[in-house]
């Protein structure tokens, strides 16, 4: 009798192997709920095919013998259920457990524990401060005054994108430091159409940043099916993350922040229409427009968004390099974007993207939208505008903004 097999993770990162002593597919688990990363090597990869949902332990066997010209695979066979099982990336009930235990360890944590310190930024209090000084040096004070209520910043590695961050976190002033910072920000792995929301501090090497749990309780009863409370999201996703360690650098490390994680407005970009067709992102579009006109000037916006991702590592079927060739012609169709966000045209804004079902890659734009729809209307500043060799073959764009109120 033969035995179905389980269908491996779509959900995985899958890359070459980055080691040349280890030739092979490299697989990891960008959710966070497996530590494990293999290599599977170049001869078993093919063998990935039969975990559809659909073959059966004996089309393994059969990929096996033809593959290695034996009939003794019994034992390889068994190995490669079991490694990928143990791992968690099978659909299967190891992975099950796996999943549920991991969201259940965030839930009861008391804070949002940092992800990215010791990678993304340093993780040792005094070389971070050492770090974030080197980042906004040379940058003018912001002068006092002025409508300002709003920045936009990327969510890059800020070795990367350090101008544009300084260019946006430059502008605020020491008065902002009482209000609550709104961060919208980009949810890579979060659902469609739906909005991560946590009641816990961010913690990071500065401190904790103070979660606004007051505007969170009243978004969490106004806003709707489209609400992921606790949003296991929040546990790895590095976008507010980000945001939280410039906030803290230029104003103090307790600034208190509302964290909200967009996940894409999928449905519209594929189907038509506008994103508030859905009735789930309308109801959260209306609960945080209501928090916005009751809170008024206790606010301020920061949005954690990249713009264009382009390039092999995008599947593009061509090497981008900044500034060159085909970059040149994104970076005018970027600009075109940026523009109908600094004239607070939601609607033109929306319809650029949804050309072509968003062949830029904008991961910033669910954010931007959601900012457009529910935050007074603004008039937008492009500050600086960067596009970054994330590897010699892919580049990601980005930019510092600022809104101010007419």
């Amino acid at each position: 009798m033969s035995t179905p097999l389980p269908r491996l993770r779509l959900n995985l990162d899958f890359m070459p192997s980055p080691s040349p002593e280890h030739p092979g597919l490299f697989i990891r688990d960008p959710y966070r709920y497996s530590d494990a990363m293999l290599i599977i090597p170049p001869v078993l990869v093919e063998c990935l095919q039969c975990f559809d949902g659909r073959q059966t332990d004996l089309d393994l066997r059969a990929a096996l013998v033809r593959l290695t010209n034996s009939l003794e695979v019994g034992d390889l066979e068994q190995h490669l259920l079991e490694t990928l099982s143990k791992a968690g990336f099978l659909e299967d009930q190891t992975f099950e457990q796996m999943q549920e235990e991991r969201r259940r360890e965030f839930a009861e944590k008391p804070v949002r524990e940092p992800a990215h310190a010791g990678s993304a930024y340093p993780e040792d209090p005094a070389e971070l401060r050492e770090t974030m000084a080197r980042y906004m040096e040379g940058e003018p004070a912001a002068i006092a005054g002025g409508n300002l209520f709003g920045i936009a910043a990327p969510h890059v590695s800020p070795e990367g994108g350090w101008q544009s961050y300084r260019a946006a976190y430059s502008r605020l002033k020491p008065e902002y430091a009482g209000r609550t910072f709104v961060i919208l920000a980009t949810s890579h792995y979060g659902e469609p159409e739906s909005f991560g929301l946590t009641r816990k501090n961010y913690r990071t090497p500065m401190g904790d940043a103070r979660t606004d749990q007051r505007l969170v309780n009243q978004l969490a009863e106004r806003g709707g099916a489209g609400i992921r409370m606790e949003d296991f999201c929040h546990s790895f996703e590095h976008t507010v993350e980000l945001q939280v360690i410039f906030l803290q650098h230029m104003l103090g490390p307790d600034v208190k922040i509302l964290p909200i994680l967009c996940g894409s407005f999928a449905r519209s970009l594929y189907q038509g229409g506008d994103p508030e067709d859905d009735d789930k992102v309308k109801a959260f579009f209306d609960a945080l427009g209501e928090l916005r006109e009751r809170e008024g000037d206790n606010l301020f916006w920061v949005l954690g968004v990249d713009m264009a991702h382009m390039g092999a590592r995008y599947q593009d079927q061509f090497a981008a390099i900044a500034g060159e060739g085909v970059m040149s012609q994104v970076e005018v169709r970027d600009e075109e974007r940026i523009a109908s966000i600094n004239r607070c045209d939601a609607a033109g804004f929306w319809d650029l993207v949804r050309e072509n079902h968003d062949d830029l890659k904008w991961c910033g734009s669910a954010p931007f939208y959601t900012f457009l729809k529910t935050a007074p209307q603004a008039r937008g500043e492009l500050l600086h505008y960067e596009q970054w060799n994330i590897d010699e073959r892919s580049v990601v764009s980005f930019a510092g903004m600022a809104f101010s109120k007419p």
